[in-house]
């Protein structure tokens, strides 16, 4: 006696949750500087896509350290120009996986990025949310390449349930669109690399969103030769396991056209979501 409805996938209306994990290898100040310059129209486009658009918008970097060590050594005397000598990291900025709220280091913003409601990532009606994501999209080129397991750590209960660094962050509700960027190999046994494989970070991401990849958008900006991988692309390889994906070229010109066609992914994805009971 209970209306069943039509059998169509409710959908997700709309609310998204945006991951982005960007690596703080040598180099990256180029490729940062991309994504920035790709953000705002990648925005206008999803919203104009969405009606209802509720978002999440969350950057993690690959590594778990908060600046870099030997500017802490040196200061007062500044070893990057601007660097915060007089800043007392928190347990959640030297946490991988946790929202970055104050890049540090050589190339980074170095300075607190005005997130709104003190949280370590900007949700819907952001003052200024442009800038503040460019802000906290700038983590500079001293530190590692972790993406693999800063992207596990940042989907697990631990960091998202109440008490974690990005309490509430993933919705059970919510599409996630997870995007990648890195200017080198997750290569195994590399001391700047993350630990795991392709198939144990796509499960953790799997487990996070109610054992469904399809509620997923991934988009891998790497150095990759799409539409080939590396055999020690460990990034490019875990591309192909999730069913709304993309791999992309790190060293192109214009990220606009990988933002573009993700957002074709995301609202397929989105039309068929199903929210996890």
């Amino acid at each position: 006696d209970h209306d069943l409805g039509d059998g169509k996938p409710v959908g997700c209306k709309g609310k998204i949750d945006f991951l982005f994990v960007i690596s703080r290898y040598s180099g990256m100040a180029y490729f940062q500087t991309q994504l920035r310059d790709a953000f705002p129209k990648f925005i206008d486009t999803i919203e104009a896509k969405f009606a209802d658009f509720d978002y999440h918008i969350m950057v993690v970097d690959g590594d778990a350290t908060w600046g870099v060590s030997t500017c802490d050594e040196q200061c007062p005397t500044q070893c990057v120009p601007n660097y915060p000598c007089g800043y007392t990291p928190t347990y959640c900025d030297t946490r991988i996986g946790a929202g970055t709220v104050f890049p540090a280091g050589g190339d980074a913003a170095n300075q607190p990025c005005d997130i709104d409601g003190g949280r370590r990532y900007m949700t819907t009606g952001q003052s200024k949310l442009k800038e503040t994501f460019a802000c906290v999209a700038q983590v500079g080129s001293s530190g590692n390449a972790q993406i693999g397991d800063a992207l596990t750590a940042a989907v697990h209960s631990n960091t998202n349930d109440p008490g974690g660094c990005n309490p509430g962050f993933l919705r059970r509700d919510a599409l996630l669109m997870v995007t990648l960027i890195s200017n080198t190999y997750e290569s195994p046994g590399m001391p700047w690399g993350s630990q795991g494989t392709p198939e144990t970070w796509a499960a953790a991401v799997r487990k996070a969103k109610g054992d469904s990849l399809e509620s997923v958008v991934l988009l891998n900006i790497g150095d990759t030769m799409v539409p080939g991988c590396h055999e020690k692309d460990r990034l490019c390889q875990m591309v192909k396991l999730f069913p709304f994906a993309l791999n992309a070229e790190v060293w192109a010109q214009d990220y606009g056209p990988f933002f573009e066609e993700a957002t074709d992914l995301v609202e397929t994805a989105c039309a068929g979501f199903v929210p996890p009971q």
